[in-house]
């Protein structure tokens, strides 16, 4: 056996290095105690236990003895093993003292140290060049002569020989150092050519990747809403449910209630039969002749006419023309709270909510807007902001016909600094806060003091308005009454500014549309609120979307 074949049984079959440890299964093959270890940690995962060098299975995890032999040989191998030693190429010239080489002369065919280097000839025929290039490469392998040209044509390097005699007398030759700078220039360009499309394609990847970590962060939102709103549909219809099945269950007394009532006369009724029938029979089983006609003289007994037909005609008319189950007032129900449900998360997995922020230059000065510019409230004193054009205020009107009388009004309202001019947006509005509120949107235009500058009051501006127990939405002066079985607390508005819809909503166990406004928007629009007293309050509150 050669040296490298001795060498290879002293490797792991599992790490590939020489033993570490070395420990023996019952099979006979010796492996690292650390490598075998993990072997075995992982086959007791799987319950299984067998040799990874001949795949005999053991029935329990398999004992290990210790390889002191191997050990031994080991060890001895490894402190008799000589170290590789990189192997140097010392000066020619310097017998007695051996000193590593610099440079290579291919006329002299030595090799030379830094001293030896200084004082070798400088004459043109003796060729120096890097140790690292073999030096059988430097001559002409048919003239034994030094390389010294190059031919462009068949790119081979010609020795003087080569040039004068061979087969390239006649072809385009260059000195080795001239052709060797034209090939450096022509592969420096084309290395800049390259570096350059590299960086190109390096900086494509860039925006590659964030274009699609910007797509990932949009499905992980969109994910995440969609989600949330799934949640909030089944909230929404599990309470929808329960509505459903109680308005049946309260339609289906209602219409059964009269033929409960029957009954129970009947039942009454029934009774006083049998007991009657029980009186007959017992008189009828007497045998004193005496007894029998003096107890069966009751009249009562045979009188079973009593409010018959009465009983017949409330019978008839509830089997062939009573009342019957509602079921198209079920329906509707059932149709519109799933129409409420969808209407309201139409769009939602698309849009986020928009950031509203109120303009407090636009403000009366009744109106109080907090730092956090997403409050309205309406206080009694007038808080002397400076006057600016953009300003809602005060403005008086006349009463009396006879005197001219004058009244203050206020107008309290702001408007948002945003301004909407395309797309679709919604946002929400706490208005629980007060009894008297509009919310809507308006042009810019929209004059600022005077009995045309309150929203839904003018062609500039559309609103949802609550005053006490009345919901109504405006525009132009038009008022439209909405029927609302409980106060309003929180409003959704959607706007889809080319489609010209303008649609309120109310939030509250299930989404409502209450409103859509349809018009063709001529300028921007600001969302636009009205407080009458109280407060009420962008957003405020979390929710399913």
């Amino acid at each position: 056996m050669e040296f490298s074949d001795a060498r290879k049984e002293l490797d792991c079959s599992i790490c590939l290095n020489i033993y570490t440890n070395p420990v023996t299964l019952r099979c006979g093959h010796s492996f690292c105690r650390e490598c075998i270890e993990d072997v075995r940690d992982t086959q007791g995962e799987s319950g299984v236990n067998y040799c990874p060098e001949c795949r005999e299975e053991f029935q329990e995890r398999p004992e290990l003895s210790r390889n002191t032999t191997l050990r031994n040989i080991m060890e001895r191998f490894q402190s008799t093993e000589p170290e590789k030693k990189k192997r140097k190429i010392l000066c020619t010239y310097c017998i007695h003292s051996p000193v590593p080489a610099v440079k290579f002369c291919l006329h002299c065919e030595a090799s030379l140290c830094d001293d030896h280097l200084r004082i070798h000839s400088k004459s043109s025929q003796h060729v120096l060049s890097d140790l690292t290039t073999p030096q059988k490469n430097k001559k002409c392998s048919m003239h034994e002569k030094i390389l010294e040209y190059y031919c462009t044509e068949d790119s081979v390097c010609l020795c003087e020989s080569c040039r004068l005699h061979g087969d390239h007398q006649e072809h385009q030759v260059e000195a080795l150092e001239e052709a060797s700078e034209k090939r450096k220039e022509n592969l420096t360009n084309a290395l800049q050519k390259l570096v350059k499309k590299r960086e190109e394609i390096e900086e494509s990847i860039k925006s590659l990747q964030k274009y699609k970590r910007k797509v990932q962060d949009s499905a992980d939102g969109v994910t995440k809403r969609v989600t949330t709103i799934f949640r909030d549909i089944r909230r929404k219809l599990n309470i929808l449910e329960r509505r459903v099945l109680k308005e049946i269950t309260m339609k289906a007394e209602k219409v059964s209630f009269p033929a409960s009532d029957l009954i129970q006369d009947l039942e009454i009724k029934k009774d006083e039969l049998s007991r009657k029938i029980r009186h007959i029979e017992e008189i009828c089983n007497m045998t004193d002749p005496l007894a029998f006609l003096q107890e069966s003289d009751t009249g009562d007994l045979c009188d079973t006419e009593n409010g018959d037909e009465e009983d017949k005609e409330r019978r008839d008319k509830l089997l062939h023309g009573g009342g019957e189950l509602d079921v198209s007032g079920i329906s509707h129900t059932l149709h519109t709270g799933l129409s409420d449900i969808i209407t309201g998360v139409c769009g939602a997995i698309i849009l986020e909510p928009a950031d509203i922020l109120l303009n407090s230059d636009t403000a009366h000065n009744y109106l109080n807007i907090p730092d956090d510019r997403k409050t309205a409230q309406k206080i009694n004193k007038n808080l002397n902001r400076p006057y600016t054009q953009e300003r809602f205020n005060t403005y008086q009107v006349q009463i009396g016909e006879t005197v001219a009388q004058y009244r203050d009004v206020i107008s309290p309202q702001v408007m948002s600094s945003q301004s909407f001019s395309s797309g679709r947006h919604y946002w929400d509005v706490d208005v629980g806060g007060s009894s008297h509120w509009r919310v809507g949107m308006c042009y810019p235009s929209i004059a600022r003091t005077g009995n045309m500058s309150e929203i839904g009051y003018n062609e500039k501006s559309w609103c949802l308005e609550r005053k006490g127990d009345t919901f109504l939405v405006k525009h132009n002066q038009q008022s439209t009454n909405i029927m609302a079985n409980i106060p309003i607390h929180r409003v959704r508005v959607f706007l889809d500014y080319k489609a010209g819809r303008l649609a309120f909503y109310e939030l509250d166990i299930l989404i409502r549309h209450l409103h859509t406004f349809t018009d063709i928007f001529t300028e921007p629009l600001h969302a636009a609120l009205y407080v009458g007293g109280g407060y009420i309050k962008l957003g405020g509150w979390e929710r399913g979307m």
